[in-house]
């Protein structure tokens, strides 16, 4: 094991968390962590985006000016402004943080493989090489040599920073770049969480606590369900078959688990899931079927996710999307007066992170302009503030109506205008982006039961928060029933079960941020003032949300009881825009060829679902348990009491994929798990599953530069005996092949992927004038011919014959690789 490394990386994420806190200070200090739980993500921002123009002239100096450049700003900001800092808040960040990266270092040193099976890891580990290879950005495609990489590389580029400080080996530097963004996320999630929790008058410890826990270690609720049958079905089974006296006694208690199982089996078929599995056995377990509960779409959550251990920008874009969120977190709790410092935030930092994220998960990119446009919209104070202040006057109404159509459009400027200053900040990385992808509607939906799995988690705090706050509001019963029966309309209409789940939680979420009183109050909607007092109200909370008073005056809305009622928080924000991509994707998804119909639309969108719900369901659980006040429904001794209960049984269910996962995964016997020599060598699999190629791709490994190679095409398999190639030797060492994986195809197109293929053949297998005028266009150094090639190439009429090319030699030989040197003035 690699301690002296693991230390070292510890210590590079604990000093740039330490160099970004005067700048999450300047930017958070209303926060109640004044911002102390993403400072590791400000400096990351700060790093990437000096290294990512300064690369485009030297990628060898970029880390260095980008890491200078923070510490001038830090430097500068702490001259200027101070540092508020709270000792007991950093202290409680860095513990958390490296309790995190310590636990994912401990997963990953049993199984560090970056094999080609079960995920990304081969496209992933060849963009961390080819980034270390690369003078300048953007890098050389290794799949597609000639051409600039046509995919999203941000979170690979600051691995890559990070290796080139360190020193570090890319082998190693995955695995603890890995492990540093599951850390960064798991502290970015317990700062926001608790920021809001605190800003609620709740404990921000608390707060903080479940937002980590819903980002590190819960699951979906497939596992727990699946569980639950196995158990009941197992106990019944038992019972019934007891026999004498002991049989007699339990033979009520057996028939009391035959119906109970009977039930389950009834509700299980009436929502349509699937309970294979763990319904047969705990021996049946297996960590992958908890991400596909969707039929025909993967539903990830990040614990999965950082098991199955991709670097995928999916893992590496959350950070940096609860970032955004904390900005927003800011701007909503800036009263109106402080309009410099709102433009600040929302024209100036959101714009920031549109474009990082536009190149790290492009995915994320319009979910900061939806982030912003809901803050805007949903913030105490008024959009029309933002304006200059005649054009705000002008533009003043009595009429509510108007009130809101420009309160709309403002928001939906704001957000335009984050849009466009990401666009052009990332505009280089948009000049080479993949096309091929089309919009396309109306896919096949989900079912009712699949998606009660896969966000119930997240629903079963959502619905009694939700509750909590509607309940004392309504006015009109029966309009609320007839608001419901028009959702219900409509999910049949459309065939959308999740119109059933998540409309009824957009509208009321949306009325009860926007209105005083449910359903049909928007003549009595909140105005400018009171939102303005709350907010000045919740920035006096403490750190730990003690005595703060969150909308407790005269001027909030009040029961019949006349018990004020404080208003819902920045949660509910978090709750709405989480629940809008859920619909969103039942409708609209992006048409490509990385899978299916929605498949990876549903994949990429579901990862930043949840991590805006792990914070808000965080900060909406610890209101749950906490509050007691009499103006809220749910609030009584009694139900305190229930609802600590139900939390704790909440995550206690949702540890049953972590309990048995983790177990599994530590006493795994896959062919790449190193369990009794733990490592986080990422290639150290390659001298034990593939000797025979091992030497082979360590000599490539070795060459300077990136001389372009040629190597049989394929994807997702490494056997020499099947007709296609792995790519191993440019994905395992980021020299670049002339054609890889088929990923290929969606960046470039189909032509462009064949075209190369069938020189690729003529290279191999053609013409030796033809091949020499090949490997001259493609300007090839050498040719490689192992197991893949031979599979594919040598089957054919004159099977290999590239060594009958001029110029052509047998450069290095194993029993089962040939490489052959290409002397381009000879061709």
């Amino acid at each position: 094991m690699e301690f002296l490394l693991v230390a070292l990386w510890v210590g590079a994420f604990l000093a740039l968390l330490l160099a970004g806190l005067p700048l999450a200070d300047a930017l958070f200090g209303r926060l109640a962590d004044r911002g102390v739980g993403v400072a590791l993500v400000c400096s990351f921002t700060v790093v990437w985006l000096v290294a990512y123009w300064v690369g485009r002239v030297s990628l060898d100096a970029a880390p260095f000016v980008a890491v200078a450049t923070l510490l001038v700003l830090a430097g500068g900001l702490v001259a200027w402004r101070g540092v508020d800092l709270d000792r007991r808040v950093l202290a409680e960040t860095v513990g958390v943080f490296t309790l995190a990266f310590l636990f994912l270092v401990a997963i990953r040193a049993v199984d560090p493989a970056v094999h080609p099976p079960g995920g990304e890891k081969f496209l992933d580990f060849g963009l961390l090489q080819s980034l270390l290879r690369a003078e300048t950005l953007p890098p050389e495609d290794m799949w597609f040599a000639g051409e600039p990489v046509s995919y999203y590389y941000g979170g690979h580029l600051l691995a890559s920073l990070l290796a080139r400080l360190t020193a570090t080996e890319a082998r190693f530097a995955y695995n603890l770049a890995l492990a540093g963004y599951f850390a960064a996320f798991v502290t970015a999630a317990y700062g926001l969480a608790g920021s809001v929790a605190a800003s609620r008058d709740s404990p921000r410890w608390l707060g903080g606590v479940f937002g980590a826990f819903f980002v590190g270690i819960a699951s979906n609720l497939t596992t727990p369900l699946r569980l639950i049958v196995a158990l009941v079905d197992g106990w019944a089974t038992a019972l019934n078959g007891l026999g004498g006296v002991v049989g007699a006694i339990l033979t009520p208690v057996g028939l009391f688990f035959a119906a109970l199982d009977g039930l389950i089996g009834a509700l299980i078929g009436i929502l349509g899931v699937e309970t294979d599995g763990l319904a047969n056995g705990l021996g049946k377990f297996d960590y992958w079927d908890a991400s596909r509960v969707i039929d025909g779409t993967i539903n990830e959550f990040p614990l999965f996710a950082w098991l199955n251990g991709d670097l995928h920008a999916h893992m590496m874009g959350p950070p940096f999307l609860l970032l955004a969120a904390t900005v927003c977190l800011a701007y909503y709790l800036t009263p109106a007066e402080a309009v410099w410092r709102r433009r600040g935030l929302l024209f100036g930092a959101l714009p920031v992170l549109a474009g990082l994220l536009a190149v790290v998960n492009t995915w994320s990119f319009p979910s900061v302009a939806g982030l912003t446009v809901l803050t805007v919209l949903f913030a105490p104070a008024s959009a029309r503030t933002l304006l200059p202040e005649p054009v705000a006057e002008w533009l003043d109404t009595d009429d509510w109506r108007l009130d809101e159509l420009l309160t709309l459009l403002i928001a939906a400027g704001s957000g335009a205008v984050v849009v466009v200053g990401g666009l052009l900040l990332s505009a280089p990385f948009w000049l080479i982006a993949a096309s091929g992808r089309e919009i396309a509607l109306f896919p096949p939906r989900s079912g009712l039961g699949a998606l009660v799995l896969v966000h119930g988690t997240f629903l079963l705090v959502f619905v009694p928060y939700v509750l909590r706050h509607a309940l004392p509001r309504l006015r009109d019963g029966w309009r609320a029933t007839a608001m419901l029966a028009v959702v219900a309309v409509i999910a049949v209409l459309s065939r959308a079960s999740a119109a059933v789940l998540f409309l009824p939680l957009i509208g009321v979420g949306w009325a009860l941020l926007r209105w005083r009183d449910l359903p049909g109050g928007v003549g009595t909607r909140i105005g400018d003032r009171l939102r303005s007092d709350r907010a000045d109200a919740e920035t006096a909370v403490s750190a730990d949300g003690g005595d703060g008073d969150t909308g407790t005056g005269s001027n909030e809305p009040a029961d019949a009881d006349g018990h004020s009622l404080p208003l819902p928080g920045f949660e509910t924000v978090l709750l709405v825009a989480g629940a809008g991509l859920v619909l969103l994707v039942e409708f609209v998804y992006v048409k490509e060829q990385a899978g299916p119909g929605r498949m990876n639309t549903v994949f990429k969108t579901y990862a930043q679902v949840w991590a805006l719900w792990a914070v808000a369901a965080g900060a909406a659980l610890a209101h749950l348990i906490w509050q007691r006040r009499p103006g809220l429904a749910l609030s009584g001794g009694r139900w305190r009491l229930a609802l600590q209960v139900f939390a704790a049984l909440l995550i206690a269910s949702t540890s049953v994929y972590g309990g048995l996962a983790l177990t599994s995964h530590f006493a795994s016997d896959s062919v790449y798990a190193q369990t009794d020599d733990p490592t986080l060598d990422a290639t150290e699999f390659v001298d034990r599953v593939h000797p025979n190629e091992a030497a082979a791709i360590r000599w490539v490994d070795g060459l300077d530069g990136r001389p372009t190679i040629t190597t049989a095409p394929g994807s997702y398999v490494w056997d020499g005996e099947r007709n296609g190639g792995s790519s191993a030797p440019s994905s395992l060492t980021g020299v670049p092949t002339v054609l890889g994986w088929h990923h290929e195809i969606g960046y470039r197109g189909q032509a462009a992927y064949d075209r190369r293929a069938e020189d690729l053949r003529t290279i191999y297998t053609g013409d030796p004038n033809e091949s020499a005028a090949l490997l001259d266009d493609y300007d090839v150094r050498y040719v490689y011919v192992g197991p893949a090639e031979r599979a594919t190439y040598g089957s054919s009429l004159e099977g290999i014959t590239v060594e009958e090319v001029p110029g052509v030699t047998a450069e290095k030989q194993w029993d089962a690789v040939t490489i052959y040197e290409v002397d381009q003035s000879r061709l």
